[in-house]
Order: structure tokens, then sequence, then C-alpha cells
């Protein structure tokens, strides 16, 4: 049971009521009046909230939530109250959010039930922890408050962003990708995998004709081709201390594990073999190239909980590793970061030997931050060193960019909240130019 507001403010009253009374006695009365009727008030309000157990309150979300997205909770709650009741609705939600307002206060009449809709958006993979619901429930008359305790409590995991997955798969389905920024690339030359002969149509490249199979059938027969299938797509992912930057709550390990679901989905989609790698210190996780049913499960479970590290990577020991793990030519898509030349520099020869034996695309990122403060005019002496400053760094990215196309390897200079949609264009950019 909890005094209400209400019940201390009337309290209050009636004790000035009385103390008025030593000047006037017909207060004194009236108080003592005032008091028994506050008192039967009291013993109602009590009954009323107390004779059942009025109120059910439940909590229904996803059982797992989405990193970086904004996913709904909803709270059910029901009122068995013959009578109409104010009601106020805590959550206790899970600490990492840090929110201590998620409360809500709403009307139910007899027999009634309501649901509340909330959204949560975690900036980090794991586990969460949901608390019990708290309902405190006050009648009319507005004395006493009741408090129930509903619910039970609850960890829910927090994936990768999986609904962006699902974003992907709908557009896809509609044909639509092009509303996501997916560039349409225009093929160059033949597929290499032929497909079948079919009829020819007016509109079919003319290049294509097979003159034997025409011979055969005395009509014009072409060749088909396709996209070449079942290349293996490795999403190389850095854990170390260079993924720690954040931008917008979110690390960059965050984006970069996004963007490799969202790449692995598209390239199984054209049937290609995904796969997951990851390493700092040393070569952690591996998981194989595959495209069969239930492996972007797979791909979660074992990305969900990945966390960088304070120490430096170590990119003799991916080399290493890989070639004992990957003996096919593969596309290895490797998410890192590098501050300046010289750490780029420092790591050229192993980016070297692997795309020797592999075909190597380098994603690193571009400040943001950085690119909007170049943006904004200088006022003072001090800005204009600064700015200097920061056009220097932003210089060093493009030179990094410009160094590894010297020396053959490709690489993709992006920000993170563009990244899923440019390493799919140059994903996209690659396969079509057949460069796998």
């Amino acid at each position: 049971m909890i005094l209400t507001r209400r019940f201390y403010i009337i309290l209050i009253l009636i004790i000035l009521l009385l103390g008025s009374g030593t000047v006037y006695d017909p207060l004194f009365v009236i108080g003592q009046w005032a008091l028994f009727i506050f008192f039967l008030a009291v013993l109602a309000d009590g009954y009323m909230l107390y004779c059942i157990r009025g109120i059910q309150a439940f909590r229904q979300c996803s059982d797992r939530f989405s990193n970086g997205d904004e996913n709904a909770v909803s709270i059910r709650v029901e009122n068995s109250y013959p009578h109409p009741v104010s009601v106020e609705v805590v959550d206790e939600i899970p600490f990492v959010f840090q929110q201590r307002n998620i409360c809500f206060r709403t009307e139910l009449q007899a027999n009634e039930g309501k649901s509340i809709s909330y959204n949560l958006r975690p900036t980090s993979r794991g586990v969460y922890g949901f608390g019990r619901i708290r309902v405190f429930v006050t009648h009319k008359i507005g004395l006493l408050s009741r408090r129930y305790t509903c619910g039970e409590s609850l960890d829910i995991k927090v994936y990768p962003s999986y609904l962006m997955l699902h974003r992907y798969e709908l557009l896809a389905i509609s044909d639509n990708l092009t509303e996501m920024g997916i560039k349409r690339i225009r093929r160059v030359g033949h597929h290499t995998e032929f497909e079948q002969i079919k009829e020819y149509v007016k509109g079919d490249d003319y290049r294509t004709i097979n003159w034997k199979a025409s011979a055969r059938r005395h009509e014009l027969m072409v060749n088909i081709y396709q996209d070449e299938r079942s290349q293996q797509i490795y999403n190389v992912i850095d854990k170390g201390r260079v993924m720690q930057q954040a931008f917008r709550g979110m690390t960059l390990l965050d984006y970069a594990i996004n963007a490799s679901l969202v790449l692995s989905y598209v390239a199984m989609r054209r049937e290609d073999k995904a796969g997951i790698v990851t390493f700092d210190a040393h070569f952690d996780t591996f998981v194989p190239a595959s495209k069969r049913s239930g492996h972007m499960q797979t791909l979660l479970e074992n990305l969900y909980a990945q966390q960088t590290t304070f120490g430096e990577t170590d990119f003799s020991s991916l080399c290493v590793h890989l070639n004992k793990h990957v003996t096919k030519r593969s596309l290895l898509v490797l998410y890192t970061n590098f501050s300046s030349l010289g750490s780029m520099n420092r790591q050229l020869a192993y980016l070297q030997q692997l795309n020797r034996q592999h075909r190597l695309l380098v994603v690193f990122f571009e400040d943001a931050e950085l690119k909007n403060y170049i943006a904004t005019p200088a006022k003072d002496t001090e800005g204009y060193y600064r700015h200097v400053i920061a056009e220097k760094f932003a210089f060093e990215k493009r030179l990094i960019v410009s160094t590894l196309k010297q020396h053959g390897i490709y690489s993709l200079l992006t920000t993170p909240e563009n990244l899923s949609i440019d390493v799919i264009n140059k994903y996209l950019e690659m396969k079509s130019r057949q460069l796998l």
C-alpha cells in the first residue's frame, strides 16, 4: 500500500483545521468530523483496491532485438475491477539503456484492457535483461495506491541488424533494391557460365548466336549465359582497438558486422557462398563459406557476441590461418580502419600477400564528423589551423586509397552510415566485371 499525494494534502489540511480550533472552537469540531470522514474514505478506498486482485500485466516483445534499430515493446494491462481505475505502469528495462522514464499513465474502465507500446534502440550486442513490470493502481477516491508486480524477468539477445535483412528481402522480392541506394550495374562482356540454348527472339544479342545449333534446327538459336555461381565471399572483420571508434552510439565494429550480414545475404541470394572471419591479436572466429539453408542464422549466432579489444591486430596471423582454412580463391572483404598512411604501410606486405592468393577488398572508414567540420568555415586563426590539420587527416585517407590501388588492391572509403549500401554496390560492380 502506498499513500498518495492527495492523502497527505488532505491530512495536512485537517491538521491545520484542528490546530485552528485553539483560536476558534467550532473549527475544532469541524476538524474532528473531517478526520472521521477522511478515515472512512481511506477504509473505502482500501477496500475497493484490495477486495480482489484486479490488475494483470504482461510484456510482449520479440525474443531477440536488432542492434541499431528501433525494436517495439508492448505492455498489455488488463483491469478486472468492477469500477474504473487509474494506473501508472513502470517497466524495468535493461540498465544499459540508462532510461528511468519508461513510465506510462492511463485510465482503465471496468473490465477493460489496453496495450502500451514504446521502442528501444540498442547500440551494442549481447544479452539484455528486463526486470518486472510495476503497476500502481488508484481508485477515483485517490487516497491510496496499490502496487502490483507483474510479468517475469526476461533476457533478450541483441543480434546484429537482422531487421535490415528483412528490408532488403522485401525490396528484393518487389525488385525495388534501388530504393535502398543499390545501383543497377551495367554488365561488361559475357558471363562465364553457360545456362541453355533457346530460340532467337528480337532483341537478343546477335553475338550469342549458336551457328551449329541453328544449322541443326534450321532456325536461329542463341546461347544464354548466367552469373558465375558458387563463388566464395568472406567478410573478414578486424576487432582491434581501431574499430572502437563510435558513430551515433555504435562502434565501427557494429557497423562492420551489420554490413557483413547484409552482404552475406545478398551474396547468397546470387547463389554465392558467404563466410565470416574475425581476428584481433589472434585469429578468432571462422565460419566456412556456405549457402545452405539456415546459414544466415549460423552467421548471426557467431557475430552477436563479438567485442572489440584494446590491442593491436595481427595481420600476419590472419594470413597464416587464412591459408590453412581457405584454399579456394575467394573474395575477401576486409573491414578495418587506418588512422594514417603509416599505419597502412605497416600492414601493406600482409595485404599484398592476401591479394596474391585471393581477391582483396579493403573497406575502411571516413570520419563523418571530421568531414562536416571541414565543411564549416573557419572564424579565427585557431580555426584555420584546426581546418588545416583536419584536411591533412582527410587527405591521408584518400592517399591510402591511391596507395592500395597502386599495389593492385581494391579499396572502399566510406562513412559508417553508408557502409552497407557502398559495400553491396562494390560487390555487384566487381562481380559484373568478373573480378571475383
